[in-house]
C-alpha cells in the first residue's frame, strides 16, 4: 500500500513540474519570438517575469554598445527613467511614518523659498498623485489647474518632494536611496553619480527626423532624478516588486494609501480608458487582473521603461530597452506585447 502511495505521489509530482515547464515554455518562446521580430522596430533590452518571487524569465536581446555589437546583458544597469517615482513615493511615506512630514501638509511648510502663492494649497499629496497642477518641468507663477481637481504629470513636481525629503531628514536624497536599496538588497541599483554613471549601459535615440544615434549626455538635471532617472537592474526590480508589495517597505496604512486614488488618467499601454493613479503608481483595478506599475520613457535620453505587478497572482513584468523612439506609436509595442503574452498566460489565468 505504501508502495502505491509513493509511486503516485512520485508521479503527481511529475505531472505538477510538467505542466510548470509547459506554462514556461508557452510564454517564454513567445516572448524570444516576439523580441527577435524587428518589427515594427528592433528590440534591444531586458525583459523579465518573476512569481512569487521567482524569476521565470530574465534575457537580454540587442546591444549595449552598437558600434561595437558588444551584446547587451541581463545583468546590464540601466535606467529606472520614471519608475523612479514609485520609489520615492516609498521614501516620503516612510518619513510619514516616522512623523517627519504630513501629506496633507501644504508644501511651503517644508519649503520657504518657493516665491509662489499658490505652495499654500499645494499639499504633498498633490505632488504624489500628480494632481498639484504644477507644470510638467518647472515651478511657474500660475498652476494648470486647482490641487486635487485633475491630473498632470509633473517630474518638476517629484523633484520638489526630493527636496521635502532633504529638508525633512537632513540627508541628501541619495543617501535616502542608497540606504533604501541596500535595505531591499537591490546590491546593482544606485543614484546616478560620477561613479555608478559608468556602470549605465549605453542608450540610443531612434529619431524619425535625424535617424539613430547614441545619447552623448544623458540629458536630465540631477534634480529630476526623484522622478526621472535612478540606476537599476531588471533583477533588482524584482526584489523592489517583492519588498513594496509584500509589506516589507510600509505599513498597510501608508501601503493602502499608496494604491488608493482620488484622480484618473489614461495611458494606452494600461487601457484605452481612464484608470487611477496613486502615489507613483498606475492603478489598473477595473481590470480582470489588478495591476499596479509605471512606465518611464524619453526619447532624448534613450530609455523605455515598464515596471508591472499583479498583487493577487504576485507576478512580475519588467522590461527596460536602452533605446527609444520619437515615433510615439510603436515607442511601447514591446512593452505592451509582452504584457498581451504574459495577460494571456497560464501565469495570470
Amino acid at each position: 500500500m505504501n508502495k502505491v502511495i509513493y509511486i503516485l505521489s512520485f508521479l503527481l509530482i511529475i505531472s505538477c513540474n510538467t505542466r510548470k515547464s509547459e506554462d514556461n515554455y508557452n510564454f517564454t518562446t513567445k516572448i524570444d519570438s516576439l523580441l527577435q521580430s524587428n518589427k515594427p522596430r528592433n528590440f534591444s533590452g531586458v525583459v523579465l517575469v518573476a512569481k512569487n518571487g521567482e524569476i521565470l524569465y530574465n534575457k537580454a536581446f540587442g546591444y549595449s554598445d552598437f558600434e561595437s555589437k558588444t551584446l547587451l546583458k541581463n545583468t546590464d544597469h540601466l535606467s529606472t527613467m520614471s519608475i523612479a517615482k514609485q520609489i520615492t513615493a516609498t521614501l516620503v511615506l516612510q518619513q510619514v511614518e516616522k512623523g517627519l512630514i504630513d501629506i496633507n501638509a501644504p508644501i511651503n511648510q517644508y519649503l520657504k523659498d518657493i516665491p509662489f502663492s499658490w505652495a499654500s494649497k499645494v499639499k504633498v499629496h498633490h505632488l504624489l498623485n500628480n494632481s498639484s497642477g504644477i507644470d510638467a518641468w518647472e515651478l511657474k507663477e500660475k498652476l494648470l489647474f486647482e490641487p486635487g481637481t485633475d491630473f498632470k504629470y509633473s517630474n518638476i513636481g517629484y523633484a520638489t518632494l526630493g527636496r521635502i525629503l532633504e529638508k525633512t531628514t537632513g540627508k541628501t536624497y541619495e543617501s535616502l536611496v542608497s540606504e533604501l536599496f541596500k535595505n531591499v538588497g537591490m546590491n546593482d541599483s544606485f543614484y546616478p553619480n560620477s561613479t555608478s554613471n559608468k556602470l549605465l549601459v549605453n542608450s540610443y535615440f531612434a529619431s524619425k527626423n535625424s535617424g539613430f544615434q547614441k545619447v552623448e549626455k544623458f540629458p536630465f538635471e540631477k534634480n529630476l532624478f526623484p522622478g526621472s532617472h535612478l540606476i537599476t537592474t531588471t533583477e533588482d526590480l524584482s526584489k523592489w516588486n517583492n519588498a513594496l508589495h509584500g509589506g516589507k517597505l510600509l505599513n498597510k496604512e501608508n501601503y493602502q494609501k499608496m494604491i488608493s486614488y482620488s484622480v484618473t488618467n489614461q495611458h494606452d499601454l494600461f487601457s484605452s480608458e481612464k484608470i487611477g493613479y496613486g502615489f507613483g503608481l498606475r492603478i489598473n483595478d477595473k481590470a480582470k487582473n489588478v495591476e499596479y506599475g509605471h512606465t518611464g520613457f524619453s526619447p532624448v535620453a534613450g530609455y523605455t521603461a515598464v515596471n508591472l505587478y499583479y498583487p493577487k497572482e504576485k507576478v512580475t513584468i519588467i522590461v527596460i530597452e536602452n533605446t527609444a523612439t520619437d515615433n510615439f506609436d510603436i515607442a511601447y509595442y514591446y512593452e505592451s506585447e509582452v504584457r498581451k503574452i504574459i495577460l494571456n498566460s497560464k501565469l495570470l489565468n
